[in-house]
Protein backbone atom coordinates (compact mmCIF):
# COMPACT_ATOMS: atom_id res chain seq x y z
CA UNK A 1 0.00 0.00 0.00
CA UNK A 2 1.74 3.31 -1.26
CA UNK A 3 0.50 5.19 2.31
CA UNK A 4 2.15 2.94 4.43
CA UNK A 5 5.48 2.63 1.85
CA UNK A 6 5.52 6.93 2.26
CA UNK A 7 5.63 6.65 6.31
CA UNK A 8 1.39 7.80 7.04
CA UNK A 9 0.36 4.55 8.46
CA UNK A 10 3.53 4.72 10.64
CA UNK A 11 2.03 7.88 12.63
CA UNK A 12 -1.70 6.86 12.60
CA UNK A 13 -3.17 5.31 14.96
CA UNK A 14 -3.04 4.80 18.85
CA UNK A 15 0.60 4.97 20.69
CA UNK A 16 0.21 1.19 21.66
CA UNK A 17 -2.10 0.19 18.69
CA UNK A 18 -1.54 -1.12 15.58
CA UNK A 19 -0.06 1.28 12.54
CA UNK A 20 -3.37 2.14 10.69
CA UNK A 21 -4.17 3.84 6.82
CA UNK A 22 -6.38 6.75 6.98
CA UNK A 23 -10.15 6.90 5.97
CA UNK A 24 -10.00 7.83 2.31
CA UNK A 25 -7.14 7.36 -0.18
CA UNK A 26 -4.67 9.87 0.64
CA UNK A 27 -2.18 9.07 -2.20
CA UNK A 28 -4.57 8.81 -4.91
CA UNK A 29 -6.38 12.61 -3.69
CA UNK A 30 -3.47 14.57 -2.73
CA UNK A 31 -1.25 13.14 -6.02
CA UNK A 32 -4.51 14.60 -8.21
CA UNK A 33 -3.72 18.01 -5.98
CA UNK A 34 0.13 18.02 -6.45
CA UNK A 35 -0.98 17.18 -10.66
CA UNK A 36 -3.40 20.28 -10.70
CA UNK A 37 -0.74 22.58 -9.22
CA UNK A 38 2.01 21.24 -11.17
CA UNK A 39 -0.29 22.10 -14.50
CA UNK A 40 -0.73 25.46 -13.48
CA UNK A 41 3.17 25.96 -13.12
CA UNK A 42 3.59 24.51 -16.64
CA UNK A 43 1.16 26.75 -18.49
CA UNK A 44 2.12 29.75 -16.81
CA UNK A 45 5.83 28.84 -17.61
CA UNK A 46 4.81 28.35 -21.19
CA UNK A 47 3.40 32.34 -21.83
CA UNK A 48 7.03 33.12 -20.81
CA UNK A 49 9.04 30.36 -22.63
CA UNK A 50 6.53 28.94 -25.70
CA UNK A 51 7.71 25.31 -24.48
CA UNK A 52 5.41 22.52 -22.72
CA UNK A 53 7.00 20.26 -20.73
CA UNK A 54 5.97 17.00 -18.85
CA UNK A 55 5.01 16.22 -15.45
CA UNK A 56 5.65 13.64 -13.87
CA UNK A 57 3.92 12.94 -10.31
CA UNK A 58 4.41 9.92 -8.38
CA UNK A 59 1.87 8.38 -5.21
CA UNK A 60 5.09 7.51 -3.19
CA UNK A 61 6.95 11.47 -3.54
CA UNK A 62 3.44 12.62 -2.96
CA UNK A 63 3.11 10.81 0.13
CA UNK A 64 6.67 11.80 1.24
CA UNK A 65 5.73 15.19 0.66
CA UNK A 66 2.60 14.75 2.80
CA UNK A 67 4.54 14.10 6.34
CA UNK A 68 4.60 17.49 6.21
CA UNK A 69 5.50 18.68 9.94
CA UNK A 70 6.10 15.67 11.56
CA UNK A 71 8.67 14.35 7.80
CA UNK A 72 10.53 17.41 9.07
CA UNK A 73 10.43 16.70 12.84
CA UNK A 74 12.48 13.55 11.87
CA UNK A 75 15.04 15.27 9.49
CA UNK A 76 15.59 17.87 12.30
CA UNK A 77 15.75 15.59 15.26
CA UNK A 78 16.07 12.11 13.91
CA UNK A 79 13.50 10.92 16.11
CA UNK A 80 10.60 8.70 14.78
CA UNK A 81 7.67 10.85 15.41
CA UNK A 82 5.21 8.61 17.19
CA UNK A 83 1.42 7.72 17.21
CA UNK A 84 -0.80 10.21 18.85
CA UNK A 85 -4.03 8.77 18.07
CA UNK A 86 -6.33 11.78 18.60
CA UNK A 87 -3.90 13.88 20.32
CA UNK A 88 -1.69 16.55 19.26
CA UNK A 89 1.69 15.78 19.47
CA UNK A 90 2.74 19.58 21.08
CA UNK A 91 -0.17 21.21 22.03
CA UNK A 92 -2.49 19.80 25.46
CA UNK A 93 -5.07 19.24 25.17
CA UNK A 94 -5.82 19.16 21.80
CA UNK A 95 -7.38 15.53 21.17
CA UNK A 96 -11.14 13.99 20.38
CA UNK A 97 -12.66 13.68 24.02
CA UNK A 98 -16.02 11.92 24.65
CA UNK A 99 -18.80 13.96 26.48
CA UNK A 100 -22.00 12.84 27.84
CA UNK A 101 -24.03 12.13 24.46
CA UNK A 102 -21.06 11.96 21.85
CA UNK A 103 -17.44 12.96 21.06
CA UNK A 104 -16.17 16.32 20.26
CA UNK A 105 -12.14 17.45 19.74
CA UNK A 106 -11.72 20.22 21.82
CA UNK A 107 -8.27 21.95 20.54
CA UNK A 108 -7.22 24.59 23.32
CA UNK A 109 -3.79 26.65 21.27
CA UNK A 110 -2.50 28.28 23.89
CA UNK A 111 -2.58 29.64 27.38
CA UNK A 112 -5.04 32.18 27.51
CA UNK A 113 -7.56 29.45 25.88
CA UNK A 114 -6.71 27.24 28.64
CA UNK A 115 -7.46 29.12 31.39
CA UNK A 116 -10.79 30.40 29.67
CA UNK A 117 -11.39 26.78 29.41
CA UNK A 118 -10.81 25.71 32.94
CA UNK A 119 -12.77 28.32 34.08
CA UNK A 120 -16.03 26.90 32.45
CA UNK A 121 -15.26 23.82 32.88
CA UNK A 122 -15.26 24.53 36.55
CA UNK A 123 -11.56 23.86 37.05
CA UNK A 124 -10.54 27.49 37.66
CA UNK A 125 -7.43 26.33 39.72
CA UNK A 126 -5.67 24.63 36.92
CA UNK A 127 -4.59 27.53 35.17
CA UNK A 128 -2.88 28.48 37.83
CA UNK A 129 -1.56 24.51 38.41
CA UNK A 130 2.81 24.80 37.63
CA UNK A 131 1.88 21.36 36.18
CA UNK A 132 -0.89 22.49 34.11
CA UNK A 133 -0.29 26.38 33.27
CA UNK A 134 2.12 26.53 30.37
CA UNK A 135 1.73 24.73 27.15
CA UNK A 136 4.88 22.83 28.05
CA UNK A 137 4.18 21.93 31.41
CA UNK A 138 1.23 20.47 30.00
CA UNK A 139 2.99 18.48 27.15
CA UNK A 140 5.25 17.15 29.99
CA UNK A 141 1.97 16.61 32.44
CA UNK A 142 0.25 14.96 29.89
CA UNK A 143 -0.32 11.71 31.45
CA UNK A 144 -1.65 13.05 34.16
CA UNK A 145 -3.54 15.99 32.86
CA UNK A 146 -5.74 14.04 29.70
CA UNK A 147 -7.50 11.54 31.99
CA UNK A 148 -8.83 14.51 34.53
CA UNK A 149 -9.83 16.19 31.38
CA UNK A 150 -11.78 13.00 30.33
CA UNK A 151 -13.80 12.54 33.43
CA UNK A 152 -14.48 16.33 33.28
CA UNK A 153 -15.18 16.39 29.37
CA UNK A 154 -18.53 13.52 30.63
CA UNK A 155 -20.17 16.48 32.60
CA UNK A 156 -21.69 17.96 29.70
CA UNK A 157 -23.05 17.19 26.47
CA UNK A 158 -21.66 18.19 23.01
CA UNK A 159 -24.41 21.24 22.90
CA UNK A 160 -23.34 22.52 26.78
CA UNK A 161 -19.20 22.60 25.40
CA UNK A 162 -20.12 23.90 22.31
CA UNK A 163 -22.44 27.13 23.20
CA UNK A 164 -20.17 27.66 26.56
CA UNK A 165 -16.61 27.31 24.56
CA UNK A 166 -17.03 29.77 21.33
CA UNK A 167 -18.37 32.75 23.19
CA UNK A 168 -15.13 32.44 25.05
CA UNK A 169 -13.07 31.62 21.59
CA UNK A 170 -11.69 28.40 22.59
CA UNK A 171 -11.82 26.22 19.68
CA UNK A 172 -14.50 23.00 20.23
CA UNK A 173 -15.99 20.95 17.45
CA UNK A 174 -18.34 18.25 17.14
CA UNK A 175 -17.16 14.86 15.58
CA UNK A 176 -20.09 14.78 12.82
CA UNK A 177 -20.95 11.62 11.06
CA UNK A 178 -21.29 11.66 7.93
CA UNK A 179 -25.33 12.08 7.84
CA UNK A 180 -24.91 15.00 9.84
CA UNK A 181 -22.17 16.33 7.76
CA UNK A 182 -24.50 16.66 4.70
CA UNK A 183 -27.29 18.15 6.57
CA UNK A 184 -25.17 20.90 8.10
CA UNK A 185 -26.39 24.21 7.36
CA UNK A 186 -22.75 25.26 6.47
CA UNK A 187 -22.64 22.26 4.05
CA UNK A 188 -26.29 23.82 2.26
CA UNK A 189 -25.01 26.71 2.53
CA UNK A 190 -21.76 26.59 0.32
CA UNK A 191 -23.59 24.11 -1.63
CA UNK A 192 -21.36 20.98 -0.99
CA UNK A 193 -24.19 18.80 -2.37
CA UNK A 194 -25.67 19.63 -6.08
CA UNK A 195 -27.78 17.34 -8.03
CA UNK A 196 -27.65 16.23 -11.79
CA UNK A 197 -29.21 14.16 -14.03
CA UNK A 198 -28.06 10.69 -14.62
CA UNK A 199 -28.60 7.70 -17.14
CA UNK A 200 -28.68 4.98 -14.76
CA UNK A 201 -31.41 6.81 -12.13
CA UNK A 202 -34.91 7.77 -12.69
CA UNK A 203 -34.27 10.74 -11.00
CA UNK A 204 -31.52 13.44 -10.22
CA UNK A 205 -28.16 12.24 -8.44
CA UNK A 206 -26.91 13.95 -5.43
CA UNK A 207 -23.41 14.44 -6.10
CA UNK A 208 -20.20 16.22 -3.54
CA UNK A 209 -20.17 19.82 -4.71
CA UNK A 210 -16.68 21.73 -5.88
CA UNK A 211 -15.14 23.70 -2.80
CA UNK A 212 -13.89 25.78 -5.23
CA UNK A 213 -14.83 29.33 -5.47
CA UNK A 214 -14.99 31.49 -7.83
CA UNK A 215 -15.91 35.10 -8.36
CA UNK A 216 -16.07 35.82 -11.68
CA UNK A 217 -15.93 32.10 -13.50
CA UNK A 218 -17.76 29.62 -10.70
CA UNK A 219 -17.41 26.25 -11.33
CA UNK A 220 -20.29 25.20 -13.42
CA UNK A 221 -21.64 20.95 -13.47
CA UNK A 222 -22.38 20.21 -17.05
CA UNK A 223 -21.89 16.77 -17.36
CA UNK A 224 -22.80 14.08 -14.67
CA UNK A 225 -19.84 11.15 -13.89
CA UNK A 226 -19.59 8.93 -16.81
CA UNK A 227 -20.84 5.78 -16.62
CA UNK A 228 -18.61 2.39 -17.70
CA UNK A 229 -16.62 2.77 -20.99
CA UNK A 230 -19.46 6.09 -21.64
CA UNK A 231 -16.36 8.04 -23.99
CA UNK A 232 -14.44 5.18 -24.85
CA UNK A 233 -15.03 5.56 -28.68
CA UNK A 234 -14.67 9.40 -28.47
CA UNK A 235 -11.15 8.93 -26.81
CA UNK A 236 -9.59 6.22 -28.99
CA UNK A 237 -11.11 7.91 -32.09
CA UNK A 238 -10.23 11.65 -31.52
CA UNK A 239 -7.24 11.57 -29.03
CA UNK A 240 -5.24 8.29 -30.60
CA UNK A 241 -6.69 8.26 -34.03
CA UNK A 242 -8.11 4.68 -33.64
CA UNK A 243 -10.61 4.08 -35.74
CA UNK A 244 -12.24 1.03 -34.16
CA UNK A 245 -13.69 0.24 -30.37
Amino acid sequence: MVQGMGGIMSMTGEPDGMPMKTGVAVADIMAGMYATTAILAALHARTHTGKGQFIDIGLFDTQVAWLANLGQYYLTSGKLPPRMGNAHSTIVPYQVFTVADGHVILAVGNDSQFAKFVEFAGKPEWASDVRYATNSQRVINRAELVPLLAELMLTKTKAEWLDGLEPLGVPCGPINTIDEVFAHPQTIARDMVIEMEHPLTPDTQKLIGSPIKLSDTPVTYRHAPPTLGQHSHEILRDWLGKQEV
